[in-house]
């Protein structure tokens, strides 16, 4: 079955082939700057065997004409995948806030899309993306099953007591007011990698979910039972432009005395804080480099940064009273062995104990970052969200039929 996954960002797009069920893809790529000067596609495809690889910079002004030229691609004489747009069968789509409505994949319906337009509130950065996407590859992978795989799905197991807010009921009951979770395809893909990895399905989990948005997440056997994002994705941890945890008396602080609207206060937030705030750079290899560079301001922002992460790692343990693994995943956990060793320093009150030797290789796969004394291990897991999101719409075809 030819599944083709499609993760819309409102600059970029990031796509993979796959004929499952076999989980390789066969074509995997980017486009990025959408809508600005020198956008650039990147396309990898495998044929009998044989890679084929292609980078690309021409004008790409919006996310219809980025499918398009996608789709020129997969279907390319010399190095496409597929004779036309009708050979792919489903098309899944990543959907960032599934809302009180969508707990588990599903078919994208005239009606689904009425619902999820009603979720735009909720992830304003994310969804309209997302929604456009839908509309434009319904267009031209007219003959598909669209699917949309929603990240806060994974958290619809949080018991009450770790999704509820101390707030008055109605707004709760009414306004669907909650924390929701977000990078849930993440997290449920290294989660089960983890477990298979371990051979112990009721394994207790911490995953640590680093990039420039970050989150974590404790599971036990398979299933979340608490998360570091809340009702939006501002929540938690120190991120790349974000804040992460902050009293909400600053945010009153800044409206009541420094005469900031709610627009102001939220760019601030989202947008100018977090990593960028405190030393100027969202990028962490450009604030490795401020750090061997002596910059003070860097290196107490990478102190904040793992600060945060070693407290939720304390919660967590409490909350799951046990720990087998934590796992670092994504962009930055996969690849920044220095945040990695800062997370990991001083903690063997709760058995982690890091082998600093294997910390500093990088190489693909599963890796075990333990010392031999460790009783918790230290994995890092490559994420692979497509994948996760090609599984769950294969197994929901498969359910439906």
């Amino acid at each position: 079955m030819n599944i083709f996954v499609i993760n819309s960002g409102s600059s970029s797009i990031k796509y993979q082939l796959f004929k499952m069920p076999s989980s390789a893809p066969v074509c995997i790529g980017l486009v990025e700057r959408i809508g600005l000067e020198n956008s650039v596609i990147t396309y990898k495809s495998t044929i009998n065997g044989q890679e084929h690889n292609s980078s690309q910079t021409l004008e790409i002004p919006d996310l219809e004409t980025a499918l398009k030229e996608v789709n020129r691609l997969l279907t390319d004489k010399e190095t496409g995948v597929i004779q036309n747009p009708d050979d792919i069968e489903v098309v899944g789509h990543r959907v960032v806030h599934g809302g009180k409505d969508f707990t588990t994949p599903t078919i994208i319906t005239s009606e689904v899309k009425e619902k999820l337009k009603q979720t735009f509130q909720l992830a304003p950065l994310h969804n309209p993306s997302a929604y456009r996407g839908i509309e434009v590859a319904e267009k031209i992978f007219a003959k598909a099953t669209h699917i949309a795989v929603f990240d806060t799905a994974f958290f619809q197991t949080l018991p009450a007591a770790a999704f509820r807010y101390a707030i008055p009921k109605p707004y709760y009951t009414d306004y669907n007011i909650r924390v929701y979770g977000f990078h849930g395809t993440s997290h449920k893909f290294v989660s089960n990698e983890t477990a298979k990895y371990l051979n112990k399905p009721d394994a207790k989990l911490i995953t640590i979910h680093l990039g420039n948005g970050c989150s974590m997440s404790a599971i036990k056997a398979g299933k979340a039972i608490d998360t570091s994002m809340g009702f939006g994705p501002l929540d938690g941890l120190i991120m790349g432009t974000r804040s992460g945890n902050i009293d909400p008396t600053v945010i009153f602080y800044l409206v009541n005395q420094l005469g900031f609207d709610v627009n102001k206060v939220s760019n601030l937030l989202n947008k100018q804080s977090g990593m960028l705030g405190l030393t100027g750079f969202s990028d962490m290899r450009d604030i490795t480099k401020a750090i061997n560079e002596g910059n003070p301001d860097a290196q107490l922002a990478y102190e904040m940064y793992a600060y945060r992460i070693k407290k939720y790692i304390g919660a967590y343990a409490a909350a799951l009273n046990g720990l087998d693994a934590i796992v670092f995943t994504a962009g930055v956990g996969e690849n920044d062995a220095l945040i990695r060793k800062m997370v990991c320093a001083e903690m063997d009150w709760l058995n982690i104990e890091l082998n600093e030797e294997a910390n500093s290789k990088r190489e693909k796969g599963i890796r075990d970052l333990s010392a031999p004394t460790s009783k918790v291990k230290i994995l890092v897991v490559p994420t692979n969200e497509e994948l996760e999101i090609a599984n769950q719409c294969y197994g929901l075809i498969q359910t439906e039929s």
